[in-house]
């Protein structure tokens, strides 16, 4: 997709806060500090749109990006700040549940493992969580230019045995400093709109017979 116009269009806490023009929505998803702000820069072509900081947990709200006025880019607070205090922990896993569990335009959800690392116990719970809903999943493999190049393909094994992902569950190697991915992500953003357009099309047609 070429991102011709990206913006902060709503910040919230609760669904009242939350867009209300249904538009698709792509979630990304992953425990502090993975380089969730990054990734959606790098993504939506911007230096800073999204806000980074070497400071975990510094994303406590959930924050939507307009894309080309037709989807939604959703940044999820991170998760596992262990330094945070706990009833802070409680109500950002309380408000990504609640989000994740009864959001009706979310369609698809990117979550991101840092591919120098085994999957954390979070890591492990969000990936069954989001799986035991049906959700479609897309791991981002952050951070692939800080490991050779050569040991790519070894680490993404491990991070899919760390998950207990399918052979057939997507992971896309990410790199901020060169893009990799980035256009394999966007396509499977737009594969995941086309199927959703399709089905609206469909039930529409439907309905006009009835």
């Amino acid at each position: 997709m070429e991102v011709k116009q990206s913006s902060l269009a709503a910040v919230g806490t609760k669904f009242s806060q939350y867009p209300t023009d249904g538009k698709v929505e792509i979630a990304f998803a992953g425990k502090s500090n993975v380089g969730k702000s990054t990734l959606i820069n790098a993504m939506l072509g911007r230096k800073a749109l999204a806000r980074t900081s070497s400071q975990p947990g510094k994303t406590r709200t959930i924050n939507f990006y307009d894309v080309n006025d037709c989807m939604y880019v959703v940044d999820l607070p991170g998760y596992g700040y262990a330094k945070a205090p706990k009833t802070e922990i409680a109500k950002w896993g309380m408000m990504i549940e609640e989000y994740l569990q009864k959001r009706e335009e979310l369609r698809a959800i990117i979550l991101l493992i840092d591919i120098r690392h085994e999957p954390g116990k979070n890591d492990i719970m969000m990936y069954d969580w989001l799986k035991h809903y049906g959700y479609d999943i897309i791991i981002a493999a952050t951070k692939s230019d800080k490991i050779n190049r050569s040991q790519i393909q070894k680490n993404v094994k491990i991070v899919r045995q760390g998950l207990g992902m399918e052979k057939d569950g997507i992971i896309i190697p990410f790199s901020a400093e060169t893009k990799q991915g980035r256009d394999e992500i966007w396509r499977l953003i737009e594969d995941t709109m086309a199927d959703v357009n399709e089905n609206t099309a469909a039930e529409a047609e439907e309905k006009t017979e009835e």
